[in-house]
């Protein structure tokens, strides 16, 4: 078996959303009190994660931070989450307007022109932040510096019209306003489209992986904007909520260097004991421990990609705080250990049995390096 090099350093972040006293709906509204909105504020997170999360983390990992503009971050709490992330040694690793807080009918795709003016002006304001009062916790400008993620909750649908075409239309043309907008501004940030098939409608503009970089192209092409740090935010779960291989989704994003951002949480079905996949709603378990993953881990190492990890994930409605910090230490930590199974799996014997037809060979490879992957999480856990 190869032997497993030194660990690089890797970039994990958190968010805000998932620090929360609870769903509410059909879920406890109150099963964290100690995170009730009046108790933890946004510029609170830093220091809980430091002192409840970090400890707990091998020494190669550095942390940043996922916020929704404007109602996680605004131009109030800013200066206080730039000196909270400061003094944490912790980083801004993803901002992103939270359209879908104001907009129900399309955002900036939305035939409503005075909707569609707002969102477009809450999606500057939040390049404005980024690039102002937030500039100081970018962990670098060049390879670390935040990406803006798009994500598509507010552009969708919920009846099938010729409209859809020009919703289409309008938002091509209102995200190659805020790229043109944001390269005024330095040009540093990486842009990530979301993808998923529903939530918050039941038909969505940019459903797939597939969907978001064909955007891309024609948005290019149409509108004259640079294809540099454009690209994709996949989440697993989004590609397992409609039945897709998040295997082939990762690859088609590596051949068009189109991965920007990536958020790791899962719908949990591929792991043999978690409910979830093709059909539910987005339940957002954190990563888990999967063959598809040790897989996942050593395509994005081969192709280079070292960029934010995000965990995108939400508590049970069973958890207590304590509970809710463990499940974001499991998370990293799962990644962690299929990064670890990936680095020592004998990836020449597994392309050696496929192209001799001995799949069977390749499954056992691959089983041993997920039961690796296993041990390497129990002893990281300790």
């Amino acid at each position: 078996m190869p032997v497993a090099e030194p660990m690089p350093t890797t970039y994990h972040s958190f968010c805000r959303w998932t620090f929360h006293a609870g769903k509410g709906g059909f879920h406890p509204g109150a099963i964290r009190p100690a995170w009730s909105s009046d108790k933890l504020k946004s510029e609170d997170i830093p220091g809980l994660v430091a002192k409840h999360i970090r400890p707990r983390l091998p020494k190669h990992i550095e942390l940043g931070y996922e916020l929704h503009y404007d109602t996680e971050v605004n131009e109030a709490n800013a200066p206080a989450i730039a000196d909270a992330l400061g003094e944490h040694g912790m980083h801004l690793a993803m901002i992103t307007p939270g359209a879908h807080s104001h907009f129900a009918y399309g955002g900036v795709g939305s035939l409503d022109p005075i909707e569609r003016s707002a969102a477009e002006d809450l999606g500057k304001r939040t390049v404005d932040l980024a690039y102002g009062v937030l500039r100081k916790s970018w962990r670098s400008e060049a390879e670390l510096a935040p990406t803006l993620v798009l994500w598509n909750g507010s552009y969708g649908y919920d009846m099938a019209t010729v409209g859809v075409k020009q919703m289409m239309a309008n938002l091509r043309e209102s995200v190659a306003k805020l790229c043109k907008y944001e390269a005024e501004q330095g040009g540093h940030l990486y842009f990530g489209i979301e993808p998923k098939p529903n939530e918050g409608h039941p038909a969505m503009l940019l459903p797939t992986v597939a969907s978001t970089l064909i955007f891309w192209v024609r948005t290019a092409r149409e509108h004259g904007i640079s294809l540099d740090k454009k690209g994709v935010n996949m989440e697993i779960g989004h590609s397992e909520m409609i039945g897709l291989d998040h295997v082939y989704d990762v690859i088609e994003q590596l051949d068009n260097g189109a991965m920007t951002h990536f958020h790791l949480n899962s719908q949990g079905y591929n792991d043999g004991i978690l409910l979830g996949g093709p059909g539910k709603y987005d339940i957002d378990f954190g990563c888990r421990i999967t063959g598809m993953n040790v897989t996942l881990a050593r395509l994005m190492r081969v192709e280079g990609y070292n960029r934010w990890l995000g965990h995108d994930m939400q508590p049970r409605p069973y958890d207590n705080e304590e509970a809710a910090c463990e499940r974001v230490v499991r998370s990293i930590l799962s990644w962690e250990a299929c990064c670890e199974a990936s680095r020592t799996m004998d990836a020449a014997a597994l392309m050696k049995a496929l192209s001799e037809r001995n799949t069977m060979a390749a499954e056992d490879i691959m089983m041993t390096a997920t039961a690796e992957a296993i041990h390497a999480f129990k002893r990281m856990m300790g």
